[in-house]
């Protein structure tokens, strides 16, 4: 008895000596970072929801029904479990201990087996997935491509001996005299084991429940100390990353807006991170979570056409120069380098770009924020790559040399093609109706004010999608006006590609400008104005109510103010914008629009909603040469004719933009259409029940809107009846 108390407290105090060790250092080095005390701040109630939701109840992992079933029942079993290591070290003292109360529960001896038969199975489940995606035999095509599989099957082998020297020490407590094992017939697994091990003899028996026992300990105290040297580190990490994630998700606006008053710019000042330490304590925290399980890596746009970002590479490449530098950050001498008092010599450091990232790596991401949606610990990859890119683009004056003429139009003429205010009524033009150009304040009658963007406005294709939302908006009796030549450009692709002086000029300005003009109520057509003016604008001063039109031609639907009729008739697959839907989660809307056209059958894409593909165009990658692998949006494009649509819908102009041309790559132009939504609600309004019927209705141009386009709300609704 004292030899096994002796043996198993050791290893033990030894384990937990060496873990907390390493626990105290990296809690050290985690706070290292910069202050976020945004981070600590609000209502506890959504962290707690958080917890339950994506921590307990695996939200995340479970939208991969396979692994995450494997993963949850894991996850439940060590959880449930914690009564067996409670057990364990009981049986050390007192070989028939069990937890008062509830120790000889039947309830409980059935729980305990049964989520250690559970593990079991589940990590059979992993075994199988690795096997199959195993990077040796898929490379690049592979979630697991980069990661550490080695610790992964250390891991896997250390959970088997875990749950298998608990079985066997607790069979062996079946057929010891007296029996030790406190539950009956209810703990199958242990009571099956037993019975083939009845008989060696209650001698026997007894040894092998003590070396089982020891050897569970030892594996569990062993585990312990494995976990906290590796990427399992997520065991623990995980519930206080979810916990401290901005809520409800990491999406939609960027994390901070730094002050950028020059006033306050002092010599000293960085902007941006060109170091490790220049992250907050938070994103230190994302980087020490990642669990490499490549979900992210999966779904990136850039990763799957031959780029050389991947977000799980790119924070395992961030967490080995966090512990690479961790003298610096600690303000521990370095060795061989360190002063006559001890401390650290000033040695340079190396700059993140381009010694641990890659600029191709850095200037490949689109923002779309796939990685953000699908990671299961709730990292927040895409504030860590634009905080690298404001400090090349404001430091280090470094960034792709096609998107220095974008930065200039938009600081020079307030748009990113430079065409000048004096353009940007132009699209009003080829409508039948006045459209108001407010130029002091916003008239009592009018609703809304019709932010109309700088693609819209000033692109041709992306026109035809702003005029048919005004004709839309006017049939429904919605009243809007317009800024005109005082509309200038949100400041999204510079802010996204790095330049956050420059946003923040392009926002001042426009939130003093709406607040001019008295604005209220905002329609926005383009998903980046949309998204910058509802979540950005705030932070500078602007609060404004913001409405995506795709949003107001659902209400408009739903109310009736707008009937959809027969014009159209045939497939759609619609194409979710990422700064509309995964930003923004606004899925729905634009298929309840679709639906609600008698004669369009709507055809999903494979990849759609939360898990919908990027178009190509954000993160101001609209305006730089894409020379490596394949295009993204000829990606998107493949998968959108591959459902055999007639019309790809969407609901961006960025997006229609970058489709159109894939289609054209294609050649294609003749069989299929890319259509912003209100283009689609207005082809069925155009053409009667009986045209659409004999032949596929055309896509009609401006002024045959214009002409064609004064069907009343009742027309359409009794030709949709017929």
């Amino acid at each position: 008895m004292a030899v096994r108390i002796a043996i198993g407290m050791a290893v033990t105090v030894v384990c937990l000596a060496v873990a907390g060790r390493r626990f105290y250092w990296l809690s050290r080095l985690i706070r290292s970072g910069r202050p976020a005390p945004e981070r600590t701040r609000g209502s506890i109630w959504p962290r707690a929801e958080a917890e339950v939701t994506e921590v307990a109840g695996q939200r995340k992992l479970l939208k991969w029904m396979g692994p995450g079933l494997a993963h949850f029942f894991t996850m439940w079993g060590f959880t449930l479990l914690l009564f067996t290591i409670v057990e364990a070290y009981g049986d050390l003292f007192q070989p028939t201990f069990h937890i008062p109360g509830i120790g000889t529960s039947p309830v409980l001896g059935f729980i305990e087996t049964f989520f250690a038969v559970a593990v079991l199975v589940a990590l059979v489940v992993f075994a199988i997935i690795r096997i199959k995606n195993a990077p040796s035999r898929r490379e690049r095509t592979s979630r697991f491509y980069g990661s550490h599989t080695d610790a992964a099957w250390i891991t896997l082998a250390l959970i088997a001996s875990v749950i298998i020297t608990l079985l066997v020490y607790r069979a062996a407590q079946v057929n010891t005299v007296p029996r030790q094992f406190p539950y009956d017939d209810w703990a199958f697994a242990s009571h099956a084991i037993g019975a083939g091990l009845a008989g060696l003899g209650a001698g026997v028996n007894g040894a092998l429940a003590t070396t089982f026992l020891i050897l569970n300990i030892a594996v569990i105290s062993g585990f312990l100390v494995f976990v906290s040297y590796s990427k399992h580190l997520h065991i623990f990490m995980a519930p206080l990353n979810v916990a401290f994630s901005r809520r409800p998700r990491a999406l939609g606006g960027l994390d901070k807006t730094p002050n950028m008053t020059m006033e306050e710019v002092t010599e000293d000042t960085v902007f941006g991170v060109g170091l490790v330490e220049q992250f907050t304590w938070k994103q230190l925290l994302d980087f020490v979570t990642c669990t490499e399980c490549g979900r992210c890596q999966s779904v990136c746009p850039a990763w799957n056409t031959g780029k050389p970002l991947s977000p799980k590479l790119l924070v395992m490449g961030l967490r080995d120069n966090m512990f690479s530098s961790a003298n610096r950050l600690l303000h521990q001498p370095v060795a061989g380098h360190g002063g006559a008092d001890g401390t650290a010599a000033a040695a340079e450091p190396e700059a993140l770009v381009p010694a641990t990232i890659d600029p191709d790596v850095l200037w490949s991401c689109t923002t779309c924020g796939s990685c953000v949606e699908q990671c299961p610990v709730d990292i927040e990859h895409v504030d860590a790559i634009v905080d690298m890119r404001r400090h090349e683009v404001l430091m280090e004056s470094r960034f792709p040399h096609e998107a220095g003429l974008m930065l200039r139009n938009v600081e020079n003429q307030g748009d990113p093609w430079g065409l000048g205010q004096a353009k940007r009524t132009e699209w009003t033009k080829a409508l039948d109706f006045e459209v108001p150009v407010v130029t002091d304040a916003i008239p009592d009658e009018v609703e809304y004010l019709y932010w109309v963007g700088c693609a819209g406005a000033l692109d041709e294709r992306a026109r035809k999608g702003v005029q048919a939302t005004a004709r839309m908006l006017h049939r429904a009796g919605v009243t809007f006006a317009i800024l005109g030549p005082k509309e200038s450009c949100t400041g999204d692709p510079a802010r996204r590609i790095g330049n956050e002086f420059l946003f923040q000029e392009q926002a001042k300005a426009n939130i003093e400008t709406l607040h001019g003009v008295g604005a209220k109520k905002i329609i926005a057509t383009c998903p980046h104005c949309f998204n910058t003016i509802k979540n950005e604008y705030p932070a500078l001063g602007g609060d404004f109510e913001v409405i995506h039109h795709a949003e107001l031609l659902d209400h408009l639907v739903r109310a009736g103010k707008l009937v959809p009729g027969n014009g159209y008739s045939g497939t759609v697959t619609y194409h979710d914008p990422c700064y509309l839907g995964r930003h923004n989660r606004v899925f729905d809307e634009p298929r309840t629009v679709i639906d609600a056209i008698p004669g369009a059958k709507n055809v999903e894409m494979r990849r759609c909603r939360e898990r919908g593909f990027c178009c190509g165009a954000g993160g101001a990658r609209m305006w730089m040469e894409e020379s490596i692998g394949t295009r993204v949006n000829m990606d998107r494009t493949a998968e959108a004719l591959g459902t055999g649509a007639d019309v790809v819908s969407t609901a961006c102009p960025y997006c229609m933009i970058m489709l159109d041309d894939a289609v054209r790559a294609n050649q294609k132009e003749e069989e299929v259409r890319v259509l912003d939504l209100s283009q689609l609600v207005e082809e069925s309004l155009l053409v009667s029940a009986t045209a659409a019927t004999a032949a596929p209705a055309a896509l009609p141009g401006p002024d045959v809107a214009a002409r064609e386009g004064t069907l009343s709300a009742n027309e359409a609704n009794e030709s949709s009846e017929e």
